[in-house]
């Protein structure tokens, strides 16, 4: 199964990405959640045109990539997973979880440390919410991403077999919870139990500081309710949050591929950055400065 998947994971992820793409597109038209304030066709030649870039960069410079850094771990027995003896469909289990986590981290971190922010805001100014912002990020942070990517595997060991199920469920989520579609509230609840939903992780894209900086997860729910950044709903509602960065607002920079480039290079006006949130502690007389 692992030659087999090895031999044909271009197709495999072809394959996924376009067929959850076609899904989630119809299911948008059919049933939205909310009013797109652009024009559709405006922000796609953008958001699918810097997809594009990205995909090229990276072939590029990681032709191998993610699934060639799990093949050479297996074949060099690198890894805490290629050292503990477990049955392969607990490591392939264990190593996506991991993989996961990793993902979460590293999403907080780019909220975090101010000059990430500045390349993950590139993601936050779609002044749309739909399933292509979930593809939506700037080349320098899809490098950084790979690398953490990279550098990952190479510590775990995971099978091929788990990387190639990993970027798949990856993939096919984001395109998922980043989908501009209506779900029933009951089946809303429950599936975010275990995943990341479109009405979950849509308060992750308010113009709030306090809502941006929650619902992190891409793909597990977990992760959010483990570390505490879970928020079940926006304040405003899904239909009258606003969604984007107060700051970038002008469509030639939001919804063109030349103005996405840029926004990195921009001057940093917005605070949602999480060490940027402004703390306001009550004293008492007397209290002792820190």
């Amino acid at each position: 199964m692992s030659d087999f998947i090895l031999d044909h994971e271009l197709s495999i992820r072809l394959t996924a990405f376009f067929s959850v793409f076609a899904i989630m597109a119809l299911w948008e038209v059919a049933s939205p959640c909310r009013k797109l304030r652009v024009p559709r066709s405006r922000r796609w030649l953008a958001n699918i045109g810097i997809v594009i870039l990205n995909t090229l960069l990276l072939r590029l410079l990681f032709p191998a990539a993610a699934v060639g850094m799990a093949l050479f771990t297996t074949q060099a027995q690198w890894g805490v997973l290629n050292v503990i003896a477990l049955p392969p469909w607990l490591t392939i289990i264990i190593a996506i979880l991991i993989l996961d986590l990793v993902i979460y981290l590293q999403h907080v971190m780019v909220h975090a440390v101010p000059m990430l922010w500045r390349l993950h805001r590139v993601h936050h100014a779609d002044p749309d919410y739909d399933l292509t912002t979930g593809a939506r990020f700037h080349p320098i942070e899809i490098i950084l991403s790979m690398l953490i990517k990279i550098a990952t595997i190479a510590v775990l060991g995971p099978p091929v077999v788990a990387v190639v199920i990993f970027e798949v469920l990856l993939n096919g989520m984001a395109m998922f919870n980043h989908a501009n579609i209506r779900l029933p509230t009951r089946i809303d609840r429950v599936l975010r139990w275990l995943v990341v939903t479109p009405d979950m992780h849509r308060v992750h894209h308010s113009v709030e500081p306090d809502e941006t900086n929650s619902n992190f997860g891409f793909n597990l729910s977990l992760w959010d309710r483990l570390m505490g950044t879970y928020r079940q709903q926006p304040r405003l509602g899904q239909q009258a949050m606003d969604i984007g960065i107060v700051s970038l607002r002008d469509p030639r920079i939001t919804t063109r591929l030349t103005g996405m480039l840029v926004i990195p290079f921009l001057q940093d006006k917005d605070v949602y950055s999480i060490n940027k949130r402004s703390w306001k502690i009550d004293r008492e007389p007397g209290d002792a400065q820190p």
